[in-house]
């Protein structure tokens, strides 16, 4: 009798993403095998699953996708993290242009993907998302970043609003193709809301599922029986008396005197 545990399956995820609720449904429906939580950093890429050292990932879109899976989930709201006494606080919703007067910080670690930076430039950028908003905190200058960061690293005395036309970041489900495990299958199938019950199917490499085609029976159709008439082909009854004319053909209209 084999008594070693299983090996456990290794989930790798950015900041600001998180898994719990999948998590959650992974240790629900197969507790036999541990689930492993493995954080990389946002500019590491894909070489979680490249390397090996985890089964599959929540990564920052885009990246190289070849060799890999990738599956897009959703995309994240940009905003802009002030103080909270600051002029931006005091409105729902800023542009671009907005930015213009403001020394707009520009981490390492930024996984916007800007074509020009906003505002006027820091003198020197801070080395994670992290410490651009102790800057914020010391009004240094602002910080534009995907809402999940700002939440991941809040602070008191600050605040955050959506920036309509900035740059977005997406996050991915990434697998490496060639290691489209059972419980890779598994996995994505909790992610992408199939329920216990229903066929698994592989995943071809854009993600798209390749359950087996349904039998073509009716729901609640017995085998060998015969199938129901359509409703359509029932001779309509009629009524007693009736002598096909139309119900008021042949009678005269009588006024009421």
């Amino acid at each position: 009798m084999n008594d070693e545990p299983a090996a456990a399956f290794r989930l790798s995820y950015v900041p600001g993403v998180t898994p719990a609720k999948w998590v959650r449904v992974w240790k629900e429906r197969i507790p036999e095998i541990p689930i492993e939580l493995v954080p990389v950093d946002s500019t590491s890429g894909a070489e979680c699953v490249r390397a090996g050292t985890a089964d599959i990932a929540l990564l920052r879109l885009p990246l190289e996708r070849d060799g890999l899976s990738v599956i897009p989930l959703y995309t994240e709201t940009s905003v802009v993290v002030v103080p909270k006494e600051h002029a931006i606080a005091v409105v729902d919703e800023v542009s671009v242009a907005d930015l213009a007067d403001e020394t707009v910080l520009h981490p390492l670690d930024d996984v916007l993907d800007w074509v020009s930076l906003p505002g006027e430039e820091a003198f020197e950028r801070p080395a994670t998302t992290e410490d651009a908003i102790s800057h914020v905190a010391s009004e240094v200058g602002v910080l534009v970043t995907p809402q999940s960061l700002a939440r991941l690293h809040h602070r008191k005395d600050l605040t955050y609003r959506p920036v309509a036309d900035a740059p977005q970041s997406q996050v991915g489900l990434v697998w490496l193709t060639d290691r489209t495990t059972d419980q890779v299958d598994e996995f994505v199938g909790i992610v992408r809301g199939r329920t216990a019950n229903s066929s698994r199917g592989r995943q071809d490499p854009s993600g798209t599922d390749t359950a087996p085609a349904a039998s073509g029976k009716r729901r609640g159709e017995r085998q060998g029986s015969q199938p129901r008439k359509v409703v359509g082909d029932k001779k309509p009854r009629s009524r007693r008396g009736a002598t096909g004319r139309g119900k008021n053909t042949g009678r005269p209209n009588r006024r009421r005197g």
